[in-house]
């Protein structure tokens, strides 16, 4: 009798921890300290034309705040615009003057994550 206490408990508190990371990698929840409550970013507007369009492959976001944080370290880079696509994990990078791509993957790490690849599309 004591065992099967014991197995329904475990069983319960296996199905909580599961309810809690489908949550989060469904980009619902407060993963990586945001919420519902984190604002949601706008899109930067560039001071120039669009000269160039880069394509950032990204690993390591799962949710709505690891999107809004990716976006908001590289919009803090000069002449970058980012739009982040979490099914996709890529940041769209619109450029409207030369942005190395060492800045960019400076600032992805400053938001915590790893950079896997950065492409160029052509114009």
């Amino acid at each position: 009798m004591g065992t099967i206490i014991i197995i329904a408990v475990l069983v319960v508190l296996v199905l909580f921890a599961f309810r809690g990371s489908f949550a989060h990698f469904k980009g619902e929840g407060g993963c990586c300290g945001g919420g519902d409550n984190e604002p949601k970013q706008k899109k930067k507007k560039l001071a120039g034309e669009v000269i160039a369009t880069k394509i950032i492959s990204i690993e390591g976001m799962h949710c709505e705040n690891c999107k809004n944080t990716v976006e908001k370290y590289i919009n803090q880079i000069d002449g970058a615009s980012a739009q982040v696509n979490l099914k996709k994990n890529i940041a769209v990078v619109q450029l409207d003057r030369p942005v190395e791509d060492t800045d960019l993957r400076t600032a992805v790490a400053r938001a915590g994550f790893t950079v896997a690849g950065i492409e160029q599309m052509e114009a």
